[in-house]
């Protein structure tokens, strides 16, 4: 049984009612022809948050004007080769589409909207030529108008801020952040560390995604921004380094469970302090870092002679870096508290100028979505011109809009189909609207009140995220047919045709995607991983040291985009083989040892070039067949590595090296023993290693 509407869904409700009633009225004092466009646009653009409201209506109005100047010059130069015609609007809207997927931020709503507003104004406009400027400067005014007046009541009439949604995701993301650190320290089952991570993962996701909208948000919150990306940032780096530390604790773990002596008080001073949360002391945490410098100080003497020393240093070196990050997080957060919006002073020079605007882009499934739109249109318009269809325009229109919606999704099929379902079931509602209630309506404040019980109660549906594409479907069939009283067409036979061509076009859109475009969430976490392991063998192939921004950006995105398939995918994935955060590090520790390859000398440089020369073979090998173990023959590599730094000179590129190394063994050999290395030889290395 539906629940009763809650304050902010009625509110809600009514604010877009009142928009689109808004924007029907002024369309109607204006003269538009299609007056029932700039009200069903006011629904389209709605938005329970003020924040996404404003966001995109810059970018929608953007790319409907951008669309309309495309369509009129598309119609006024092929009109006579409708052929032609159809297959130009196709590779338009193809096109625009591909553009909007390779844009993961709310600008890709200009090339999607550029894209299907085309076909909008195009399809319904070759019975009349002519009048095409007229009918593109018309759809403009409509939804435009439909645009404003959404935006304009959603921000003045009791806005629903982006802010304090924000904050709480964002202190519910933070206490994840603790509850999965504490988790990893104390040794919990593998199955909650999994959990806790998908969820942080999926958290940070989330968090980007929102903060796009926050600079366009009615609240306070706006003007913290930067602070509110730099405190993502922080959290962003507790996905490899914790997962890092809970490895070298596993690692160094004796058969009793306990711990090297030296490393065992500092790991639960440390814990201690991070389950203190908001309330721990400020100063503890410098301490901590203090008491960790003191203990790497001590390792970097031994920490090249064998494996369970490097691992043990590069323990020391994660949690100085944990404890960083969880300081930096709740420093960040005081601050956003003060309202001050810009960066504190004491943040780390390389976290003030990073960004994580570098999302993973997926080319290729944007090409197939790109092509299922033109293929979708194709087929529709060549139908269309052999047999003459009256609403053959219609059909069409429905294959660019559906074709696009859902193009951002794994499978768009299942989300057409129910927009088909509640396109059908609206359809009685849409009749006794169109055909016996507003036929014997004589002013405005009637047509007002014959709307407002459907509208309202669906609008209420639109509020909650798991009905609102069933009650958008149902708003969209029944806007769709009150907008034949704008062509002086409501009559039932024009009903029956227009929602002939209304299904022909959703259905037509749905097969088309399910040839070209549908896969699974397993399907798309498995190439997320293949894209991954692509770009591990890129890095390690170089000859020079890459910039590890763009792969940390990309790899982090793609961990979040891995762990919301992973949910959907159940059991149909081997889990312990899509694991992105272990390539993650090993990415980055691959850079690490490309930057500091320089410094090590010219014995040590071949065997370090043999190591990355056999990384980068494996990662290529991954990414044209199923996961395999890493060969045997890498361990070899690494132990001769291990032993040239052994021999280089103390210097800070030889403790990075170290952890690098036991970093890139660990995640690579999990299970192999720890023992000292093979000696290497007697190695010459260059003076400038002792800078």
């Amino acid at each position: 049984m539906p629940r009763a509407p809650t304050f902010d869904e009625l509110v809600f409700s009514l604010k877009s009612f009142a928009a689109s009633m808004l924007a029907l009225y002024i369309a109607f004092g204006m003269g538009l022809p299609r007056p029932f466009w700039a009200m069903l646009t006011a629904y389209v653009v709605s938005s329970p948050l003020s924040g996404t409201v404003r966001s995109k209506a810059v970018y929608r109005v953007a790319g409907t004007v951008i669309g309309s100047i495309a369509s009129i010059i598309l119609t006024v130069e092929l009109i006579n080769a409708p052929e032609l015609l159809s297959l130009a609007v196709g590779l338009w809207v193809g096109g625009c589409l591909f553009v909007s997927l390779l844009d993961r931020t709310p600008r890709s709503y200009v090339f999607m909207l550029a894209g299907y507003t085309a076909g909008l104004i195009v399809f319904p406009g070759v019975a009349n030529p002519e009048a095409i400027f007229d009918t593109g400067l018309a759809r403009v005014e409509e939804i435009i108008l439909g645009i404003v007046c959404a935006t304009v009541i959603h921000s003045v009439v009791l806005p629903r801020g982006l802010g304090p949604v924000l904050l709480g995701k964002l202190d519910a993301a933070l206490r994840d952040a603790e509850r999965w650190t504490l988790d990893a320290l104390d040794g919990a089952e593998m199955d909650a560390r999994l959990r806790d991570r998908h969820k942080m993962a999926t958290d940070l996701t989330e968090l980007r995604v929102m903060t796009t909208h926050l600079p366009y948000d009615t609240s306070d919150l706006r003007w913290m921004t930067r602070p509110m990306r730099a405190l993502q940032d922080r959290m962003a780096y507790l996905l490899p380094v914790l997962t890092a530390v809970q490895d070298r604790l596993i690692a160094l773990r004796r058969p009793d469970g306990s711990l090297p002596p030296d490393v065992a008080p500092v790991l639960t001073a440390v814990r201690d302090w991070i389950a203190a949360g908001a309330a721990a002391d400020p100063a503890e945490a410098e301490r901590l870092i203090g008491w960790l410098d003191r203990l790497e100080a001590e390792e970097s003497a031994d920490s090249a002679g064998d494996w369970e020393a490097a691992i043990r240093f590069s323990l020391i070196r994660r949690l100085r870096a944990l404890v960083e990050i969880h300081r930096d997080c709740r420093n960040l957060r005081a601050h956003i508290a003060s309202g001050d919006h810009a960066l504190p002073d004491h943040l780390d020079p390389l976290a003030r100028k990073r960004s994580r605007g570098v999302f993973h882009l997926d080319h290729g499934m944007a090409l197939w979505s790109a092509a299922a739109a033109l293929l979708g249109i194709t087929v529709i318009c060549a139908f269309w011109i052999l047999t003459g269809w009256s609403s053959g325009s219609v059909a069409a229109m429905m294959v660019a809009v559906f074709t696009c919606f859902f193009a951002s999704f794994d499978d768009p099929v299942p989300g057409i189909r129910l927009f088909l379902v509640y396109t059908l079931a609206s359809m009685p509602l849409s009749a006794f609207y169109l055909l016996v209630v507003l036929p014997s309506f004589d002013s405005f404040p009637i047509l007002v009140l014959c709307l407002a019980p459907t509208l309202v109660g669906l609008g209420v549906f639109v509020a909650r995220p798991a009905t609102m594409g069933k009650a958008m479907a149902l708003i969209f069939g029944l806007g769709g047919s009150l907008s034949l009283l704008d062509t002086g067409t409501g009559d039932f036979a024009s009903f029956l045709n227009s929602s002939a061509g209304q299904i022909v076009g959703i259905v037509t859109a749905m097969l088309v995607t399910r040839l070209c475009r549908s896969v699974g969430a397993a399907w798309s976490a498995r190439r997320l991983l293949h894209v991954g392991w692509r770009e591990i063998a890129d890095l390690a192939g170089r000859r020079a040291a890459p910039s590890a921004d763009g792969f940390e950006s990309r790899m982090l995105d793609r961990v979040g985009l891995l762990s919301a398939r992973l949910a959907q995918a159940g059991g149909s994935v081997d889990v312990d083989a899509i694991d992105a955060v272990r390539d993650l590090r090993v990415g980055l520790n691959v850079v690490e040892l490309q930057r500091v390859r320089p410094v090590l000398g010219a014995r040590a440089g071949p065997e370090l070039d043999r190591l990355l020369r056999g990384v980068a073979a494996h990662f290529r090998a991954l990414s044209a067949r199923r996961p395999e173990p890493a060969p045997a023959e890498l361990l070899g590599s690494m132990d001769a590595v291990l032993s040239a730094v052994a021999a280089a000179p103390r210097c800070p590129e030889r403790d990075r090296a170290v952890v690098a190394l036991a970093s890139l063994r660990r995640s690579l050999f999990p299970d192999a023993a720890i023992c000292a290395p093979q000696p290497a030889d007697e190695l010459d290395f260059p003076e400038r290693a002792r800078a």
